[in-house]
């Protein structure tokens, strides 16, 4: 095996594949060549028979012999001399690329350039705008200051926008196409048609070392990847995975294609968080917080239909004040207060529903009724915040509450509670445009009206 190895190490114009014929439980006498190994201990005869093919005293345990203990703990001493070599070579490249050892020490300090906010690209209210392009946008700013930031798609990049432009392709020069250039230090991932995949090898670039990678396609298609998701959350790795054509509002590709229950399972794997952004510039201000974060694994849903671009702070039409998208890193926030006092009911949706939220508080409020409207673009990082916060934002006093999510509600019991409302989709969708298959599965202006009167009907 270590010849076969070796070997393989001295490839280095091709990939190798070493096939190993073994024996399973070998060579334990009893139960080799047996499933009985597999889920059982061997047992003490059977250990005690291992031991004596092995040539081991079948009545010794746990014991190392003292040339082996003596060898081992001398490896840093005979290592000494290998380390101050490559010191003295490490010394010498430093001092030679000032630059690169300022780049690589921001990298292992795991921290973003200090002026890394004024990269993020601001979007106009007055133009909608779909989250995959605002996504798309974003990734190509940040790029370029991030020169650890790479990946791509799983043969979906025209559709998910996860492209680095302008970037080399990570392939061998000589499978360059007309398409694209293929460089050994190439940005642009090509994963082909296979998620799983293309999950465990984000897994993979970014166990091994400080870059950021990140693998796109479409939400519905996270199923095919969620071993490699949950392994992420196990070892607790912050790969990133983009998540396009997020809902039903995908439309003429059909129920297939057509994400129902996606959100709420990826929402229910532990140490994982889901951000579903509501507008181009909670999408910049999602994608920070995500590269902000080394613990855990993140994806992030994003509309395949563009969607309007909220008028933040002073000055917004009609008077209205709508929050900061940087409040996004704290996973939910007042989006727009209720403008009298306590609210009658608190509206929380996600991404392309928050402006039907806002719809709704807008015609409610001609009926004189108070209304907060919360985005919570990411359920993972609002439990984060403490007590206060998360009272500020959903008091505990205001029990009339409706959630808006064009998915599952499964997600929502514990937000709107027994005497709260959820306006979503808990069946298979159809094939038809998005505003048509909102209209007729109830994802609407007029049923958030509905479900926030019948909720505070109930709380009065």
């Amino acid at each position: 095996l270590n010849a076969a190895i070796e070997a393989a190490k001295g490839e280095t114009s091709k990939p190798s594949l070493i096939i190993l014929k073994t024996i399973i439980g070998w060579p334990s006498p009893g139960k080799q060549n047996s499933g009985k190994i597999h889920g059982s201990a061997l047992g003490g005869d059977e250990l005690a028979a291992t031991k004596k093919v092995l040539g081991f005293d079948p009545e010794e345990h746990f014991v190392v012999a003292d040339d082996v203990i003596a060898h081992t703990r001398a490896l840093a001493d005979r290592a000494a001399e290998t380390r101050a070599a490559w010191q003295t070579s490490f010394d010498a490249w430093a001092a030679a690329n000032p630059e690169r050892k300022a780049l690589l020490d921001r990298l292992e300090a795991k921290e973003l350039p200090a002026d890394i906010t004024s990269a993020l690209p601001v979007f106009a209210s007055g133009k909608d705008v779909s989250t995959r392009a605002a996504s798309g946008q974003v990734i190509n700013a940040l790029a370029a200051e991030l020169p650890e930031l790479w990946g791509g798609s799983a043969d979906l990049a025209e559709s998910n926008l996860t492209t680095i432009k302008d970037a080399k392709s990570f392939i061998p020069a000589e499978w360059s196409t007309h398409e694209w250039s293929g460089d050994p230090y190439g940005r642009v991932l090509h994963f082909g048609i296979r998620e799983h995949a293309m999950g465990a090898i984000v897994n993979g670039i970014v166990l091994h070392g400080p870059t950021r990678a990140f693998g796109g396609t479409f939400l519905i298609f996270s199923d095919y990847m969620r071993p490699p998701v949950r392994l992420a959350a196990l070892m607790n790795v912050p790969s990133i995975f983009v998540w396009t054509h997020d809902s039903v509002a995908l439309g003429e590709d059909g129920p297939t294609h057509q994400p129902i229950e996606q959100i709420a399972t990826l929402r229910a794997i532990p140490n994982f968080a889901l951000v579903r952004p509501a507008d181009a510039n909670e999408t910049a201000a999602a994608w920070l917080e995500i590269l902000r974060r080394h613990e855990g694994p993140t994806g992030i849903a994003l509309t395949r239909q563009n969607i309007p671009v909220f008028e933040r702070g002073e000055g917004a039409a009609d008077g209205e004040v709508f929050a900061s998208a940087d409040n996004v890193s704290k996973g939910a926030y007042v989006l727009a207060e209720a403008p009298n006092g306590t609210p009658d009911v608190i509206i929380v949706a996600t991404g392309s529903e928050v402006q039907l939220a806002v719809n709704a508080r807008a015609e409610l409020a001609k009926e004189g009724v108070n209304v907060r409207v919360v985005s919570a673009p990411s359920l993972e990082w609002f439990d984060e915040q403490d007590a206060e916060y998360r009272e500020s934002v959903l008091p505990k006093a205001v029990t009339a509450r409706v959630s808006v999510e064009a998915g599952s509600a499964l997600s929502w019991r514990g937000i709107v509670g027994d005497r709260g409302r959820s306006v979503g989709i808990d069946h298979f969708g159809a094939s038809a445009d998005y505003k048509t298959l909102f209209e007729k599965f109830g994802i609407t202006t007029e049923a958030v009206i509905e479900a926030a009167r019948e909720t505070i009907k109930e709380n009065a």
